[in-house]
């Protein structure tokens, strides 16, 4: 069982930057590919970034290509997205997820989540 615990969440200024970050515990890190979706208040979830476990492989959604990098370091078992650029639409609650493969993160649901770290971006 992957047990995800995200930290990193915050207020800033539009323009801004954040840096969120995955601890990942409870079974070997390296198997699995993470990744960040985010939902925003009457939205659904959506996919935001995932990075496969050797962190050689990446996807990003158009609207974090560009803007945010996802990094990974399997001997901390942490996954970071520093995310720049940052604007009002970026507000959202952001989620930690596990999953067999990039592709699979991206296109369909998985069982290992975190609880989510709040994002606020202010005009």
């Amino acid at each position: 069982q992957v047990q995800l615990v995200e930290s990193g969440g915050g207020l800033v200024q539009a323009g801004g930057s954040l840096r969120l970050s995955c601890a990942a515990s409870g079974v070997p890190f390296s198997r699995y590919a993470l990744g960040w979706f985010r939902q925003a208040p009457g939205k659904e979830r959506e996919f935001v970034a995932a990075i496969s476990w050797s962190g050689t492989t990446t996807s990003y959604s158009e609207s974090a290509q560009g803007r945010f990098v996802l990094s990974r370091d399997n001997a901390k078992s942490t996954v970071s997205l520093q995310m720049n650029s940052l604007n009002s639409e970026d507000t959202a609650v952001y989620y930690c997820a596990a999953g067999a493969s990039v592709g699979m993160l991206a296109t369909a649901p998985t069982k290992y989540w975190g609880s989510g770290t709040q994002v606020t971006v202010s005009s």
